[in-house]
Formats: structure tokens, sequence, C-alpha cells
């Protein structure tokens, strides 16, 4: 099995997202055992969207049976795009597979403000996927373009490959890691906690 998560708590948060942290709580001098509290927002490390995200009416975690996160992956090398770079909807294969993992290589800037100007989908790319039943998954935080002072005036305002997707009921898997290491085609495991919410923490594992 290949381990594709980012460890909570390490990394930089997205722009305007707290801080994750594990701290400890209780301690084996103090207390005679060991607690640790976590603090951390439903979008932190490697984690999942839901349509709840970006959309008033939009399903949570909790509308999706558990099996719904054990995806059928088909990967697709990105790896040749840049920074800030738009992948477009021609990278999008022609696949019965239920994910679209795009490899980008951008998790080799995990913990650095230079993570934050990966390369993203078009609108078009993610409207693709969404026509094909596929859900999302990328080694990089945002399926649009995150906020960077390297920002150009030409890029997408707004989440509009976040809308393609979410508006068809398709998840969005963020910030995974390894994927130099995964055939083709793969099981992608990414079991989020279980809270109803818009999005949550994953531990993220393929085979």
């Amino acid at each position: 099995m290949w381990d594709l998560t980012h460890e909570l708590g390490s990394g930089l948060p997205y722009p305007g997202d707290p801080q994750a942290a594990v701290t400890p709580h209780a301690t084996l001098d103090a207390d005679g055992y060991r607690v640790a509290e976590i603090a951390c927002s439903t979008h932190s490390a490697t984690h999942v969207d839901a349509p709840a995200h970006l959309l008033a009416d939009g399903a949570t975690l909790g509308s999706y049976d558990v099996e719904t996160f054990a995806f059928d992956a088909r990967v697709v090398d990105c790896t040749g795009f840049g920074a800030r770079e738009a992948i477009p909807a021609g990278r999008v294969p022609d696949t019965d597979a239920d994910l679209v993992v795009f490899h980008t290589g951008w998790s080799e800037h995990w913990g650095e403000r230079r993570y934050f100007d990966h390369p993203y989908l078009t609108a078009a790319a993610a409207a693709r996927c969404a026509d094909r039943g596929c859900h999302v998954a990328l080694d990089a935080p945002s399926v649009d373009p995150s906020p960077s002072e390297n920002a150009r005036d030409d890029e997408p305002t707004g989440y509009p490959a976040h809308h393609a997707l979410l508006g068809d009921e398709r998840l969005i898997v963020e910030n995974l890691r390894n994927l130099a290491a995964l055939p083709q085609r793969c099981t992608i495991r990414a079991l989020p906690l279980r809270v109803d919410a818009d999005g949550a923490p994953v531990r993220a594992v393929a085979d």
C-alpha cells in the first residue's frame, strides 16, 4: 500500500485558514496517561471537499455512503505543468474510473509558500470530469488557483473548477502526496473523519 497523506499539523494552512495542530493535553508525568488535543479546519492537510463547501444547498459528507470513498482511480501525469499553469480539458482521460487523479508533482513543495503557486484545472477540465461521472483528486491545495503574491491577472476568479465538480455532486480530494509511486490504475481509499460537514481530513492510501 502507498500512503498518500500529509501529516496533520504539517505544512502551511491554506491562506485564510487556521493552522492545524496536535498538542499535548495530558502527559504521563503529570496525569499518568497521554491525551493530545487536535485542532484543525475541515480542509486541513489531506482532505476531501463535499458540495456543501461552496454550495448553499450542497450535500455534506454525511450524504455519501462510506463505499463512495473507495475509488477506482486513474492517475494522469501532469508533472509537465508549471507554476500557476492551467491544466486543460484535453488532459482528462477517456476512462471508466470513478476518480481522476492529477499528478502535478507539487507535493514536493509542501510546507513552502511556493506550494500555493500550483497548477490548477480549467473549468472545462473540471466539467469534463463531472460529465464522465468522475470525482477528482490532486497533489495540490486546490483545483482552482490559490491566493498568492504571484497570481496573474488572466487567472480565473472565484472557484469555477470547484463549482463544476461540486455542482454535479463530485467529491474533490486535495493535498495528496506520493503520487509518483502509483501505477496508472489503482484503488485509492480516502476515508474522511465521520463528520457531517463540508469537508474533512482523510487518511488516503492506495493499492
